[in-house]
């Protein structure tokens, strides 16, 4: 399984020549739409996890895959075709193993509404908050870390790294972060990392194997 990462939160998931994309919002500016896409995983509605336009490009491209996320977002979405999830719920699509978690994004101030959000775990192997810290129910290899957004304290971003134990843990939701200040971020972070049993490690841009 390979996993290549985007600006700010998206990346995507391939396997057997099937790929699966996460989060392409307004602040992915560098994504460029691949072939035999199966699914397009929304964790939330706003706009810098999900962007219309992008979305519209990766579906002319790849007419039969599957939008999930939860109400809110398929809601919204009615000329595609959508399938709506909650947290605790549990299937295969196309090859793919999907587990969901959580129902709510973090709260950002007590007078912001809050809405939906989901977290994924793909193939029992990389788990993915969305804009949440909530905790998957299983044991996996791989963490896609939120370190920076008006609801995120970078405490609570280590804590949940070190909660989770994951072998291998990349940075992500960050666009909002300076060059300088994904530096200093890092820095923080990866001063937890051998205590949570973890090596963390940027990769933007990147593609890397998940075995």
């Amino acid at each position: 399984m390979e996993v290549t990462k985007y600006e700010h939160a998206c990346f995507t998931v391939t396997k057997d020549g099937k790929v699966i994309v996460v989060d392409p919002g307004s602040f992915t500016t560098d994504f460029m739409v691949p072939e035999n896409v199966v699914a397009i995983i929304i964790t939330h509605e706003h706009g810098d996890h999900l962007d219309m336009d992008l979305l519209s490009e990766i579906i002319s491209k790849n007419h039969k895959a599957v939008i999930l996320g939860p109400q809110n977002v398929t809601a919204k979405l009615g000329k595609f075709e959508t399938r709506t999830v909650h947290g605790g719920d549990s299937f295969a699509l196309e090859g793919f193993d999907l587990d969901f978690y959580g129902d709510d994004h973090a709260v950002i101030h007590k007078d912001i509404p809050t809405v939906q959000n989901v977290g994924v775990l793909i193939e029992d192997r990389l788990y993915y908050p969305g804009d949440s810290f909530t905790m998957p129910e299983k044991s996996v290899d791989t963490l896609a870390l939120p370190i920076a957004a008006p609801w995120l304290k970078i405490a609570d971003a280590i804590e949940f790294m070190k909660a989770v134990g994951a072998r291998f843990t990349f940075p992500t939701h960050d666009a909002i972060l300076s060059t300088q200040g994904k530096v200093i971020t890092d820095n923080v972070v990866d001063r937890f990392a051998e205590a949570a049993g973890t090596e963390y490690r940027r990769i933007d841009g990147e593609a890397i194997e998940i075995e």
